[in-house]
């Protein structure tokens, strides 16, 4: 799951819609139009979908070394 995502059209920085898809569904999703306040420049913006897109969060692995024990 990650958050769709818009681009502030004063800053130019990305900003969180608040919902939360992830890529297959809303490329999948109907013709939308959604409106969101921007943190940034706190205004509200309008935005259509195909000017959205899903930031899913990176998922790091760890990887542990294990050790055989000795005898």
């Amino acid at each position: 799951m990650g958050m769709i995502m818009v681009k502030c059209p004063q800053s130019g920085r990305a900003i969180s819609t608040g919902i939360k898809s992830d890529r297959e569904t809303f490329l999948r999703s109907i013709v939308f139009f959604g409106n969101t306040l921007c943190p940034d420049c706190r205004a509200n913006h309008n935005w259509f979908a195909r000017e959205a897109w899903v930031e899913e969060p990176i998922v790091r692995t760890v990887e542990v070394a294990r050790t055989a024990p000795t005898c």
